[in-house]
């Protein structure tokens, strides 16, 4: 298990597929979370969620450009609360572009509770200190106004 930050609650962690599947699965089969995220977000089954995992986790290596997405692991219960991702934005074209963005999928139990603001700050330091990034950008859907309010803060 690899850590990539913690902050004052929050550990952000390389995923384990094999041991982080079924905690995935709560947060991905959950249409209250994946209402905002697009087509083919949502998942069907533990295994479908490992596999989606394991191919996250191969397409971060193959880029090798320290982007990726990780769990945000709540310290004092370790549990794992959401998803935070840092990753190139495509042209119109599919190719990779010098812009980034940052993204955040909490499970609903954990909303509201701070954790997405505290894991964003993490991520953004990292990406801004750590890879030397120019610019990050957040991509929200206008009517999803809880993210909203995260990027404002």
């Amino acid at each position: 298990m690899t850590n990539l930050l913690e902050t004052d609650r929050l550990i952000i962690r390389s995923w384990i597929p094999e041991r982080d599947a079924e905690q995935a699965f709560a947060i991905y089969s959950d249409p209250e979370v994946t209402y905002f995220l697009g087509n083919g977000s949502r998942v069907t089954s533990i295994e479908s969620q490992r596999q989606r995992l394991v191919e996250n986790i191969e397409r971060s290596q193959r880029r090798n450009n320290g982007t990726g997405s990780w769990a945000i692991v709540e310290k004092e219960a370790t549990t794992i609360v959401g998803t935070i991702l840092l990753k190139q934005l495509p042209d119109k074209d599919g190719l990779p572009t010098q812009d980034y963005e940052v993204g955040w999928h909490l499970r609903r139990a954990s909303w509201g509770k701070g954790y997405a603001t505290e894991a964003a700050r993490g991520i953004l330091s990292y990406g801004f200190n750590v890879l030397n990034l120019p610019v990050i950008y957040a991509v929200v859907n206008p009517e999803n106004h809880a993210s909203i309010r995260v990027t404002q803060r």
